[in-house]
Parts: C-alpha cells; structure tokens; sequence
C-alpha cells in the first residue's frame, strides 16, 4: 500500500524526478552497453547490436533530458549559483566526450523528415549551405554499430560506445549532486522557519538542554523530538501540543517520519515519535 499522500504530485519535487529518471536511464546505459559488448544475437532479421545501439542513443539523450529538468529546479527553487554552474559544466563535459548526440537522437525519432532532408538542425544548416533535401537527406543517414571501431555512427556524426557509459555515470552523478544541493537548500530555510516559530513561542531547542530537538537529519529532513527531560506524559503531551501549533502557525506541515497518513501527530510527539517538518 502506498504511503504517499492523497495530494502528492510529481510537480512538487521536479529534482527528485531528475533524479530518478537520470538513474534509470544511466542504468539502461549501463545494460545497454554491456548487451553490445556481448555476442550479438538475431532478433528475427535483425542484430540485436543494432538494435541496442538506437537505445543506447535515445537513453543518453534522455539523460541530457533529466539534466535540463534538474537545471530547470534549481532556478526555480532559487539555489544558489554554485549547483546550477556545476551541473552545466557537468552536462558541457558529457556532450563534449559524445559529439553529435543530439542529432542523432533527433534522425531516429524524426526519420520521416531525416530521411527526406527536411529536418532541423544540422540537416536545416546543410540546406541553408546551399545542399538539396535528397543530399542532405544522404548525408546524414545511415545509422549502424561498427563492433570493430566500439563506435555508433549516423551520417557525419560518431559516439565512442565505451566512452558512453563513463559520460552517463558522471553526469548521473552531477544530477545527483545537485538534487543534494536542493534538498539541503530546502532543508535549512524549513528548519530556519522552524526555529523561528519555537522560539516565538519561547520554546527551547538549542542542544543539549532544549525542551525540543530540531535537526537536520543525514537526508536534509528536518525533524522534530521532545527531549528527554519532559517526563510526565501530561506535561509532555502539552508540550507537544505546543510545538504543533507552533509550527503549523508557521506555515509549516508535520508528518510521523514512520507513518506519513497518520493525523494524530500531537500523540505521536508526546510519545518517542519523531515529526518531519515540511513546507507544503
């Protein structure tokens, strides 16, 4: 059974989606390559060589495709500077090391104008060179696998295979890295507004004597406990009722870290759970 909530939406955390499809596409890279180094087998009248190349190129440009979206969280959420740039160089150093990947992905899904010469991009700069569509059209076709080169090449436009899963995991690696940056960002302006509003309400939560601990978890989750010295379950569970009341005034949304659908989550503070922090 799911524990996500009733309105969650993938639009709420655009870089965790980064993230995950950067990671199922590094690791179709990482099978697909593997499968090509392998002996290949027929596929009815096809190698499947062959046919693993054409995914091989349409899952590294995907990945270039989680990058952008990453890049695109990261200015919106307003992080700083530093992740953004990192993750420009890194998405730079990957089309540097696979050249012409772009227009490959665009021959094989747009072939019903590659094919004429009639496509965007490169095939469009080589017509407005003064090339004709059926030359254009030559020029930038034929799309194969040579095992003895480790290359795929469509027309002028060649990527080294090996080199493929190098620059997929270092830019897998960058997309991550940058999600860390968000997550961190996010993390530290909730537990800012958390600390704000506990001590508004003059409770305590410096370490090590606070009425309340707040931190930021090894996750970048920002988690609220009653510290130990609030023994008596009454004063405890008015303490907590405090706390929630405080945070909730804030803005901010608490959820039991072990039971996200629960709703009685005063309860489960007074009690040894730990509460998540959240911004809605």
């Amino acid at each position: 059974m799911s524990e996500l909530p009733d309105d969650w939406s993938p639009a709420d955390n655009p870089h965790a989606i980064a993230v995950s499809e950067a990671t199922w596409w590094n690791a179709a890279v990482a099978l697909t390559v593997r499968r090509m180094c392998e002996q290949p087998t027929q596929v009815r009248s096809f190698d499947s060589q062959q046919i693993d190349a054409r995914t091989l190129v349409t899952a590294l440009r995907n990945l270039l495709t989680a990058a952008d979206l990453q890049k695109a969280a990261l200015t919106e959420l307003g992080t700083d500077h530093t992740a953004a740039d990192e993750l420009t160089a890194a998405r730079s150093r990957f089309e540097a090391a696979l050249p012409g990947l772009k227009e490959m992905r665009d021959g094989l899904t747009h072939f019903e104008d590659w094919a004429r010469g009639t496509g965007r991009g490169a095939q469009a700069a080589a017509r407005r060179a003064g090339q004709s569509e059926r030359e254009v059209a030559r020029d930038f076709w034929s799309f194969q696998f040579d095992p003895a080169t480790d290359t795929v090449a469509m027309g002028p436009f060649i990527i080294q295979v090996t080199a493929a899963e190098t620059a997929a995991e270092q830019l897998h690696g960058a997309i991550y890295t940058a999600a860390r940056a968000i997550d961190a960002a996010r993390a530290s302006a909730v537990h800012a507004d958390a600390a704000a509003a506990l001590t508004t309400q003059r409770i305590t939560h410096q370490p090590p004597d606070g009425q309340v601990q707040l931190i930021k978890d090894r996750l970048q989750r920002v988690c609220v406990t009653l510290g130990r010295q609030t023994e008596n379950s009454q004063s405890r569970h008015d303490l907590a009722a405090r706390v929630v009341a405080a945070l909730t005034s804030a803005g901010l949304s608490l959820a039991s870290a072990t039971h996200p659908q629960a709703n009685d989550v005063t309860e489960r503070l007074a009690g040894t759970d730990t509460l998540l922090v959240r911004r809605p």
